[in-house]
């Protein structure tokens, strides 16, 4: 990506990225745009995160390799025991690897391999916060290994995952920011 073509823009605009701000601070700031800024677009351009989700889930935190996300549960997220629904977390943990994978740089965020869900209590209802913690563990050009973690209104472990993701295509994207999001050696 190149200054003055695209969303990166977004992200080292003077008033975003100041000289007097330590450089981590920086990565952490533009990892939390540039991650958001692909949430909108599955937002926008998927047809399962808009209805599943809306706006009822939203990222809280994010730096490269890491997001946190959280999840208001409603109604449509439960099961007939009116808990949050183990389908409704296992496309977390999907969408979660994604935005892991955007936290790296990549806009177009690859497709799934495996995915992996064990559930370990409730993860809670309707009203109730779930959160999710979500690590790109390895981050090569052709695969992506995330892992997630899931935390009940009560402080519990509701359920842990992994996603692998085929990335290679995604590379090519013209909206990519890798290099803007990689500390410098």
């Amino acid at each position: 990506m190149t200054p003055g073509h695209g969303i990166w823009d977004l992200f080292t605009s003077s008033t975003f990225l100041s000289s007097s701000t330590p450089i981590k601070i920086n990565f952490k700031m533009a990892a939390l745009r540039f991650v958001k800024s692909v949430l909108l677009s599955f937002q926008k351009e998927s047809g399962l995160e808009p209805r599943l989700f809306g706006e009822n889930l939203r990222v809280t935190a994010a730096e490269p390799g890491r997001v946190d996300f959280e999840l208001d549960i409603k109604k449509e997220h439960t099961n007939r025991l009116d808990i949050i629904h183990g389908g409704a977390i296992a496309s977390m943990v999907d969408l979660g690897g994604s935005l892991a994978v955007a936290s790296k740089g990549l806009y177009a965020t690859g497709v799934s391999t495996d995915l992996n869900v064990t559930y370990l209590s409730s993860g809670g209802r309707v009203g109730d916060v779930l959160k999710a913690v979500v690590k790109c563990d390895k981050f090569g050009k052709t695969l992506a290994y995330t892992s997630i973690q899931f935390t009940n209104s009560k402080g519990e472990i509701a359920a842990r995952g992994s996603h692998t993701k085929y990335i290679a295509l995604a590379w090519k994207h013209p909206e990519n920011a890798v290099d803007q999001l990689s500390p410098q050696k």
